[in-house]
């Protein structure tokens, strides 16, 4: 297994990251708690999960089938344990977002599903988008006002937030902080109050990004370059589209593949590249990742432990300069890094 620095951090992780989203919803618990031994067998010490993840949504299943696994025992410290924390846990209106109410509440949930006294990375899911409220403004010089316009209304300041991460900080129950689903200068935003605050502030960014989805080159990647902010990415198969899509279902593996003419024709182009560099399509898409330097891990998402273990065959893999201008081609994203995608 491969290591590196969680971001501008001491802490090293594995180069894949376990995502647990599938368990309790793909796979059994016995499945899940299997796959978990064979990732610590292989050397994998980098676990992500969320609180909403399970079935139904939002109860904190997933979380409670990792926590049974490490009530096993020696385990706990042997891993970097990451969570989250945004989506809706409940019906009421505290029950969600990013409000210290919230995350200290969510914190504490966690802790006891996962049956553990500290989370290593407390991501934070969501940026807080606030809510849809009705606007009730005047129009100068008329009596007249709306009271049923929509509009929405701030989130959660971020004085608020890093107040709130930072006792959690304190009393040990949370290690470091990281974002997912940020915008660039929400990164900016958070990274740059947490320093006005004397804190460590993001040490991570969790986003989606593959070979078919490559928005964050414009931004994203460039601030937590910037900030030293690593990089997690979930989808990186993009559902299943770069692990194969196209041979399985005209091998009749699937029924159909719903995707677009011109879609089809770059998985077609890339699925025969992967036949000439001799690797599975899903080798080549986690490697390409892999060869990103602000690219800390992958998540890769097992439903079975042989799924788990095809992942490990991209850390063997170095692609050529030739390799790596070839899927610039069949999937060009949107020109690179702003503003020298778009503007000279």
């Amino acid at each position: 297994m491969q290591y590196a620095e969680l971001g501008r951090t001491g802490l090293r992780v594995s180069r894949l990251c376990l995502g647990t989203m599938n368990f309790g919803v793909n796979a059994s618990e016995q499945e899940s708690h299997t796959i978990m031994d064979r990732a610590l067998e292989l050397g994998i010490n980098f676990f992500d999960t969320a609180d909403r993840y399970g079935k139904p949504q939002g109860d904190g299943g997933t979380e409670e089938i990792v926590g049974r696994w490490l009530a096993k025992g020696d385990r706990r410290e042997r891993i970097v344990l990451a969570t989250k924390v945004y989506g809706a846990m409940g019906p009421g209106p505290n029950n969600r977002g990013l409000s210290a109410y919230h995350i200290r509440r969510g914190c504490q949930d966690s802790l006891r599903r996962l049956q553990t006294d500290h989370i290593d990375l407390y991501q934070m899911h969501h940026i807080d988008r606030g809510v849809i409220a009705p606007i009730h403004r005047a129009l100068v010089g008329r009596d007249v006002v709306f009271h049923d316009a929509p509009h929405l209304t701030p989130g959660t300041p971020w004085a608020e937030i890093w107040q709130v991460m930072e006792q959690l900080i304190r009393e040990g129950q949370i290690t470091y902080v990281g974002s997912s689903n940020f915008a660039a200068w929400n990164i900016v935003q958070a990274c740059e109050t947490a320093q006005s605050r004397n804190l460590l502030g993001l040490v991570c960014e969790q986003s989606v990004y593959n070979l078919t989805k490559r928005h964050i080159e414009l931004e994203v990647i460039p601030a937590c370059r910037a900030y030293g902010v690593g990089l997690v990415c979930w989808s990186p198969l993009a559902g299943g589209l770069l692990a194969g899509a196209v041979a399985k279902a005209e091998g009749g593996r699937r029924s159909s593949l719903n995707v677009g003419e011109g879609q089809r024709k770059q998985l077609h182009a890339y699925e025969d590249l992967c036949r000439d560099l001799g690797e599975a399509p899903a080798t080549i898409a986690l490697a390409w990742l892999l060869h990103n330097p602000v690219v800390t891990a992958p998540i890769v998402g097992p439903r079975t432990v042989e799924h788990l273990e095809s992942a490990m065959r991209a850390l063997e893999v170095t692609l050529s300069e030739e390799a790596l201008v070839r899927l610039d081609e069949i999937f060009p994203g949107l020109g690179g890094e702003a503003p020298m995608a778009y503007a000279w």
